[in-house]
């Protein structure tokens, strides 16, 4: 086989392979310049996580993604009750661990049994008073993004939350999680 025929031949293979990776539905508006100065802004009346970096005194929107919260609307007061806890002002929660999730399971009570429902990763969040929220993939609920229909996590589509967690989110990083009647914070207007 000619020199060529391998070249047009590994270009087909990478061709296909892209093609296979679904592209994240992020809208990026800018390359970040250091991840480890970003934050994330969930929007439970936009229903959308934004991603902001801090240069100097600004601060940036680097992306959005949409979301899934919550069944119920208004801040998560106990388990089982279908919210999305909202972050304190001036006190955001923060990624405490980043968990590989892909064989994880959960049994909705909608008749699917356990089935998977994380996506590849689970960011799971550290808000005072609630244990078990994150934010994580929608497997198997993908239609539920943009939406409410959650226990109480924020889910993205599957590819979002790899492309965030490659991207951006790491151990430590804040995150702050706006009631629905809360307008833009100053730096988003």
């Amino acid at each position: 086989m000619e020199k060529k025929s391998f070249c047009k031949l590994g270009l087909i293979a990478a061709l296909c392979l892209l093609l296979a990776i679904p592209a994240s539905s992020a809208t990026v508006f800018r390359k970040v310049l250091n991840p480890r100065q970003c934050f994330i802004v969930v929007s439970k009346k936009q229903l959308h996580l934004s991603v902001y970096e801090m240069v100097g005194s600004d601060t940036l929107l680097t992306a959005r993604y949409p979301v899934c919260l919550s069944k119920n609307k208004g801040n998560k007061q106990r388990k089982g009750d279908m919210r999305t806890p909202e972050s304190p002002k001036g006190k955001p929660f923060s990624i405490t661990q980043i968990q590989d999730a892909s064989a994880w399971v959960h049994d909705f009570h909608d008749g699917r049994g356990s089935i998977k429902a994380y996506g590849h990763w689970f960011l799971r969040l550290l808000t005072p008073g609630h244990s078990g929220i994150g934010i994580h993939g929608s497997t198997n609920n993908e239609k539920t993004v943009p939406g409410r229909a959650s226990e109480g996590c924020i889910r993205l589509l599957d590819k979002d939350i790899i492309d965030l967690k490659e991207r951006y989110a790491f151990v430590g990083m804040k995150v702050i999680i706006q009631p629905e009647e809360e307008g833009p914070l100053p730096f988003e207007k």
